[in-house]
């Protein structure tokens, strides 16, 4: 056997080799060992496309055998390292990771870690790793953890040290529990009590963030007063008694004692001789006279009250037949020569008797010297019987007043002997009763009225109802924007309750305090007296454009008294109600029923109301003529289903789709203008093409709908198509332009609906089917987060994903804040096509949490078409 060394592909000589023979122990046989020394020298002077290499080569007579080739190179190690360890301030119980790429050398250099000095074994601990890549990686960062780290490189040539980092490992405060509300400051009447808490669970270390919130919590309380009882009047005497005495007595109920209050002092009881002390009656005491004597004076005075009653009745009839005539005989006079015209002009109502039943205030002496003015066209139809159309504001027609234009040109007003519009009220309300009367037009005429008097029926409220159990449900009011979410296990098991849901539509009783303006209808949910063990959300439309920087909204409840009480204001931190303000609406978690309405007051000139604008028009009473009437509401769905329903009712026309308008509350008015009307084929009377309205009617609108009112002439019937625009602008503010292009004749006339279909679902909605989130998704969900997470991985993660990130204190004194939250997030969402939000924060939060992984995106697809399926959406 033969060995020999090549080198860089040529022979290395004989005489280099190095030689040694032995004998393998267990085999028997004999090995050959070759060596050669390569030196720096020649490693140095060698130049060639490879490194400087070698290999051997062993031959006999059986073959020749290769070995691999071993390279040999210069080892070095630079000074500089390619990335130094960058120093980190980290969360407790965050992962820090120190990147280190040490400095380039042959062999590769190793790598170890040093911390104040003294080496880091990663064995002895595992919440520290370096094993990738050179990297030292932290898990959960300690407090111990804290210090200066330097990355050490070493080969065999030599050791090279990075620059130091230093790691601080910091702790955010956090807030202790709070402490128990204080007593009430007052011991009689409002007043608030306070509880505190401090950043001390933890408190901060190394720089962390103090606790953000606030450290004391006032709520307003009221101490009752007491009330000392005070005694009623005597009551009269009674009749005198078979032993001379007559009685009065008097009750302790003016008022009576409340709140620990005293009693009333003295007598509740007073008798006396009612003789004058003659008692006797023909030497005998009078309880001693024969019973025939008593029965005789008895008969006598039932005769003589007999005789009283009815002349008291006799009168009582005159009376009421007097009065009757006196009402019938009221009259006003018209004093412009302009309702003979036809045109949009002033016209006044002058009172020319006392005492008549249609004053706003009968009980007050009217002052003939002042007379009041109103706007509207008359139209006529003939000489002897015309019937007076006004347009102004919209108002409901009034029931039994007509206006006659003799020949003379004189207009009295009197009272119809037959009534022109009929009402038709609606069965009964509750809780409480307004009436609204819809009216319809008299066969004889089918030209709709509008009349201009504020002294019209109220309206009734809108009013729905349903019988909800212990699965809970949804009360719509359809096209309004207000609902009602009963959660699940808010009613307890076997117990069901006829819940009801109403909007007054009449005069507000919310009176605006100075420069408070309502931005809200008043809504009414209950029964009062029901009691709920988790909160229901109630969803209430408003028309200002949110914004913290210019409104100030509260939230306000009537009291059994009719007095208004703010329950919060929607900036503030409370723990009794939560109100989360969106665009259009705001969501309310209560646990009471009652009156609730939306108030806001404007902390500058930029606060904006949201106004919607449109345009109705209906042929007049002459077939030349057509009325087109402008109106601005508040932006709330049930301010415009007001006037749809007024102008079904008279047979008005949406002619273009509604637009909004941001209406500042700086001061200045509305102007609303007609403008490119066709000529020679239109014309509207001078000086009426243009109108404007003062800012405090529009800014407190909500009283009533704001319209005006034009009336356009075609020059000859043939005349069909009316195209105009329709300009309604706050003088420097915005503007908004209603495209008008329609056709007055019925049958061509495109229609445009009132109102999308997003509610025209059944109000009533109970059980399982009426949530959008399965039971069993969100018993997990409510599972996962209810418990305490020491990463934040809880209920509070929950709210946040879900853009709630104010006032957590209220969802912190629930039984279950997930389910809470929830349950706002179902009234928020109750229009959304699908489950998205809920599914990508579900998602995000899921990535690092076990627990959700088998929540999956599919299962809420599959719950969101269920859902739409079941609701016919």
């Amino acid at each position: 056997m033969q060995i020999f060394f090549k080198c860089n592909g040529e022979w290395v000589h004989q005489n280099e080799h190095v030689s040694e023979e032995s004998l393998d122990e267990s085999s028997g046989l004999k090995v050959r060992e070759v060596f050669i020394n390569v030196t720096r020298q020649q490693v140095e002077d060698f130049h060639g496309p490879e490194d400087y290499w070698c290999q051997c080569v062993a031959w006999s007579h059986l073959g020749t055998s290769k070995s691999r080739k071993a390279s040999v190179r210069i080892a070095y190690l630079r000074k500089n390292f390619e990335q130094d360890p960058q120093g980190r301030e980290v969360p407790i119980e965050g992962m820090i990771v120190l990147h280190c790429r040490p400095p380039e050398g042959v062999p590769a250099a190793e790598v170890e870690w040093l911390k104040n000095e003294e080496p880091i074994d990663s064995e002895q601990d595992e919440n520290i790793d370096t094993r990738a890549d050179h990297n030292l990686i932290i898990r959960q960062a300690r407090l111990s953890d804290s210090g200066n780290y330097t990355c050490m490189a070493a080969n065999i040539v030599a050791k090279r040290r990075s620059l130091s980092a230093t790691v601080v490992v910091y702790v955010n405060g956090g807030w202790s529990s709070w402490t128990e509300w204080s007593a009430c400051n007052v011991r009689c009447g409002r007043g608030w009590q306070k509880r505190s808490r401090t950043c001390t669970n933890p408190a901060p270390l190394n720089g962390g963030a103090f606790c953000e919130g606030m450290s004391v919590q006032k709520i307003t309380c009221t101490s009752l007063c007491p009330v000392d009882g005070s005694w009623e009047v005597w009551s009269e005497w009674s009749v005198c008694s078979p032993e001379c005495e007559h009685l009065r007595i008097r009750e302790c109920t003016a008022p009576p004692p409340r709140n620990g209050g005293k009693f009333c002092e003295g007598l509740s009881q007073e008798s006396e001789n009612c003789t004058d002390g003659l008692c006797i009656l023909d030497k005998k005491p009078l309880h001693e006279i024969k019973p025939q004597s008593i029965e005789n004076a008895s008969d006598i005075a039932l005769y003589s009250g007999l005789g009283a009653a009815v002349v008291a009745v006799a009168v009582l009839v005159i009376g009421i037949t007097l009065y009757r005539r006196s009402q019938s005989d009221y009259g006003v006079d018209v004093i412009d020569s302009s309702a003979l015209t036809g045109g949009f002009q002033t016209f006044n109502f002058k009172t020319v008797r006392q005492g008549n039943s249609l004053l706003l205030n009968s009980s007050m002496q009217p002052d003939l010297t002042v007379s009041r003015t109103y706007s509207g066209p008359i139209c006529l139809q003939d000489p002897l019987d015309k019937e007076l159309m006004t347009e102004s504001s919209l108002f409901n027609p009034l029931s039994d007043i007509k206006v006659k234009v003799q020949s003379s040109f004189m207009v009295s007003l009197g009272v119809s002997e037959r009534a022109e519009y009929h009402g038709k009220n609606h069965s009964g309300t509750f809780p409480h009763g307004n009436n609204r009367s819809f009216s319809t037009m008299h066969p004889r005429n089918k030209t709709p009225y509008i009349q201009n008097l504020s002294s019209l029926p109220t309206r009734t409220e809108l009013r729905t109802t349903g019988v909800f159990g212990h699965l809970g449900g949804r009360l719509v009011m359809p096209n309004t924007g207000v609902s009602l979410l009963i959660p699940h296990g808010a009613i307890l098991e076997e117990n069901s309750w006829e819940i009801y849901m109403s909007i007054n539509q009449g005069e507000p009783s919310l009176q605006s305090d100075g420069s408070e303006v309502l931005l809200s209808p008043e809504v009414t949910c209950g029964p009062p007296d029901m009691i709920v063990t988790t909160p229901f959300a109630l969803t209430i439309p408003h028309c200002a454009d949110v914004s913290s920087e210019h409104w100030n909204i509260h939230l306000k409840k009537r009291t059994q008294q009719g007095k208004w009480e703010e329950v919060m204001s929607v900036e503030d931190e409370s723990t009794s109600c939560y109100c989360l303000l969106d665009p259009f609406a705001c969501h309310v978690l209560l646990d009471s029923f009652g009156t609730y309405a939306l108030t806001g007051e404007p902390i500058t000139d930029c606060a904006v109301k949201q106004l919607k604008v449109a345009v109705f028009g209906c042929m007049s009473c002459n077939s030349l003529d057509y009325n087109l009437r402008v109106y601005c509401v508040d932006n709330t769905p049930c301010a415009f289903q007001e006037v749809v329903s007024d102008e079904r009712h008279q047979g008005g026309q949406l002619l273009e789709e509604p637009k909004l308008l941001h209406f500042k509350g700086n001061t200045f008015s509305l102007q609303i203008s007609v403008l490119d009307i066709p000529p020679f084929l239109w014309r509207i009377k001078p000086f009426t093409a243009c109108q404007e309205v003062p800012f405090s009617r529009v800014w407190c609108s909500n009283r009533q709908p704001l319209h005006c009112a034009f009336s356009l002439e075609r020059y000859t019937p043939t005349t069909t198509q009316l195209s105009c625009k329709i300009c309604i602008r706050q003088l420097k503010g915005h503007e908004q332009i209603l495209q008008v292009q329609t056709s007055i004749l019925e049958s061509e006339r495109e229609t445009i609906t009132f109102f999308a279909q997003e509610d025209s679902t059944f109000p009533a909605q109970t059980g399982p089917k009426d949530f959008k989130i399965p039971y069993s998704i969100r018993q997990r969900i409510c599972a996962t987060f209810d418990t305490p997470n020491a990463k934040g991985k809880d209920w509070q993660m929950l709210a946040q994903k879900n853009s709630i990130n104010r006032n957590l204190s209220y969802f912190a004194t629930q039984s279950s804040p997930s389910a809470v939250i929830l349950n706002l997030w179902e009234a928020r969402h109750q229009h959304d096509g699908d489950l998205d939000s809920l599914a990508c924060a579900l998602e995000e939060i899921g990535r690092t949490h076990t627990k959700l992984s088998n929540i999956t995106e599919s299962q809420l697809d599959e719950a969101d078409f269920n859902y739409s399926r079941q609701n016919g959406l």
